[in-house]
């Protein structure tokens, strides 16, 4: 894959159009599938075992990978003022900790501080600069700062470094659906789906370009897919009920964006599309399937 891909976009930049009005509030969401903080055994580490893990730290506190381990877990909670405490701590202990940095990034990226997340991306990326991880984060937060040739470039890097790496495919078909270019985006979101079929973002993200291409059977499996693999995901319930509206069967898709309303009551796109569709918010809607 080359830059070439974008150039014809390069204009419009600035104005990150997305497929429906609903899709927006799901993308932006979907940019934070889980990214892999680090390659040592923090990415198998749980909430569940926060407490071993603090007691692991009491135990070797001089261990900057025990911090790192823990921060990790605190940033997978959404705790990210104290996994940045933890990181700071593992950098002090080792400042050329590239994982810690990587991980620290993700947290100041998940805060919005994305200046501060880009500048220890490239630190880590500094220390190992094949560090197919920080490539990754760091293609993120210059995706979100409007840098697309830049995140590309690093999306591009990181699937050289590990072709293996499905978050690459999914966050490079992201930004080729930002501009439209949807083959190419289909064609990343089935790599990453091919590698890595325990996610549903990547399935809602396909569907959404296959919807953009008037595929609406594909999309329909997709958003199928999706709800089977996180029954919980409103934003695969009213990826699907879209894909109902768009044939005409508002029966269906009210059912689907109720779904949704009852796992996310102030989910304006389920919200909106129910309402288009004449949902009865007295009805008890059983067609989910």
């Amino acid at each position: 894959m080359t830059e070439r891909r974008l150039r014809p976009a390069v204009t419009s930049l600035r104005r990150m159009v997305v497929l429906a009005s609903f899709a927006l509030a799901g993308c932006s969401s979907m940019m934070n599938m889980p990214l892999t903080p680090s390659d040592d055994s923090a990415s198998a580490a749980s909430p569940a075992n926060l407490t071993s893990l603090t007691q692991v730290v009491s135990n070797n506190p001089n261990d900057p990978q025990a911090y790192n381990m823990r921060g990790s877990v605190l940033g997978q909670g959404g705790r990210y003022q104290d996994a940045l405490a933890d990181f700071d701590k593992a950098i002090a202990l080792d400042p050329n900790y590239a994982q810690a940095y990587a991980n620290r990034g993700l947290a100041y990226r998940q805060l919005g501080q994305l200046d501060l997340a880009l500048a220890d991306y490239d630190r880590a990326l500094g220390i190992d600069n094949s560090y197919a991880v920080a490539y990754v984060g760091r293609g993120m937060v210059r995706r979100d700062k409007g840098e697309l040739l830049q995140a590309l470039q690093d999306f591009n890097k990181a699937i050289q470094i590990r072709p293996d790496n499905a978050q690459a495919y999914y966050n490079r078909g992201l930004l080729y659906q930002s501009q439209h270019q949807h083959q190419y985006a289909i064609d990343d979101f089935s790599t990453a789906i091919g590698l890595s079929q325990q996610q549903a973002e990547p399935f809602i993200a396909r569907g959404l370009s296959y919807l953009a291409v008037n595929d609406l059977k594909a999309a329909a499996g997709d958003f199928d897919d999706a709800v089977q693999i996180e029954p919980t995901n409103y934003q695969a319930w009213t990826s699907r009920g879209l894909v109902y509206e768009r044939t005409g069967d508002k029966e269906k898709a009210a059912g689907c964006y109720a779904k949704a309303l009852s796992i996310r009551r102030d989910y304006r796109a389920a919200m909106a599309g129910f309402k288009r569709v004449g949902g009865d918010p007295t009805k008890t809607y059983s067609n989910y399937n």
